[in-house]
């Protein structure tokens, strides 16, 4: 989703994109992907290669794109650490407060476990939905922290009380400050979009399709693991 995208424009873009066509893969730098410059260091071990989602769990284009990021997880060789890195550029859906949500699960080490949950507590169950069902319009009165703490009390057992102090605390400000510099420096417009290794930026559009960005991020992160 590129910033203040409209949330009906959004899912219809990513649907047309998963379907688009593509040729023998001849990725072109500046158009299929772009570099990151200047690159930032992943923070994973040696012979390692670090691909990040960026998302946020109220992007209506990311919830579609949760089946993409499985079978890219399947396709990618054991050397490959996944992550995601939370956005928050658009507060009239609800994102800071997910950006936080999501920081204070991975602080408690129930991110991993819970990440499909919330997409479906967000788009299906509605227990932290973002659109009134009756209108299909973003709802006046959308999900806190005090919510969220409240799904991760259920689905993970963190107790509430725990959730609140941690999402309210210094650390998880500083989480939220790094990865609002992190999304600036890889200059990210849209959500989701994929960072392999610090380097380099691609996404659904530039790739051609949900299909080419499994191959694209194939070959980036060949690239990226023959230069170790």
């Amino acid at each position: 989703m590129k910033f203040r995208f409209p949330t009906t424009m959004a899912v219809c873009l990513l649907m047309a994109v998963g379907s688009m066509a593509h040729a023998a893969p001849d990725w072109i730098e500046g158009k299929n992907y772009f570099l990151v410059s200047p690159p930032r260091a992943p923070a994973v071990g040696p012979g390692k290669v670090e691909v990040t989602e960026v998302f946020s769990y109220g992007c209506p284009a990311c919830n579609l794109f949760v089946p993409v990021m499985h079978k890219l997880r399947q396709a990618l060789p054991a050397n490959v650490v996944i992550d995601y890195l939370p956005a928050s550029f658009n507060p009239s859906e609800d994102w800071p407060m997910f950006q936080q949500a999501f920081f204070t699960a991975q602080a408690l080490g129930v991110a991993d476990r819970t990440h499909d949950a919330v997409f479906d507590a967000v788009w299906n169950a509605g227990e932290l939905g973002i659109v009134d069902p009756a209108t299909q319009r973003i709802k006046s009165k959308l999900p806190t922290i005090e919510d969220a703490a409240r799904f991760y009390n259920r689905t993970a057992g963190v107790p509430i009380a725990t959730f609140l102090s941690t999402a309210k605390s210094f650390a998880i400000d500083s989480k939220v400050r790094g990865a609002e510099e992190a999304i600036v420096a890889y200059r990210v417009d849209r959500t989701p979009t994929l960072i392999v290794n610090g380097k380099y930026r691609l996404h659904a559009e530039s790739a051609g399709g949900n299909d080419q960005v499994i191959e694209l991020v194939k070959w980036l992160v060949a690239k990226e693991s023959a230069g170790h």
